[in-house]
């Protein structure tokens, strides 16, 4: 396999870099639902903060499909292009939605000072 594949090792240890970052992505990203969830807890979910969250959320995830698309191409020079799909639709759906619930978050945040404010 090695005579195969003679760059694997090195590939195998900057795809490990990469997860190691994408790890502490992931960690962010699960705090901050956390801290979305705490908000949930105690009924008050629509706050500006959590639109923040959430769209910290999406450039989190944004910045997780770019680390795949990394991993990729690292399989694709060191191993075998096409072993891992360079591009599916879903993540990028996804990042799009999260921006789309960020600023639903943030209208109804908008939305409730103002009628804090009438009454």
């Amino acid at each position: 396999m090695v005579h195969a594949h003679p760059l694997l090792g090195q590939g195998l240890r900057a795809i490990v870099v990469v997860g190691i970052a994408g790890a502490a992505i992931v960690h962010t990203i699960l705090r901050r639902l956390l801290a979305i969830v705490g908000t949930v807890k105690v009924g008050d979910p629509f706050i500006l903060d959590n639109a923040r969250r959430l769209e910290a959320i999406a450039w989190r995830v944004l910045a997780l499909e770019g680390l795949r698309l990394i991993v990729a191409a690292i399989a694709a020079l060191v191993w075998e292009a096409g072993r891992i799909a360079p591009f599916s639709f879903a993540p990028w759906l996804a990042v799009l939605l999260l921006f789309v619930l960020a600023g639903v978050f943030a209208h109804g945040a908008r939305l409730r000072a103002d009628l804090e404010g009438t009454v």
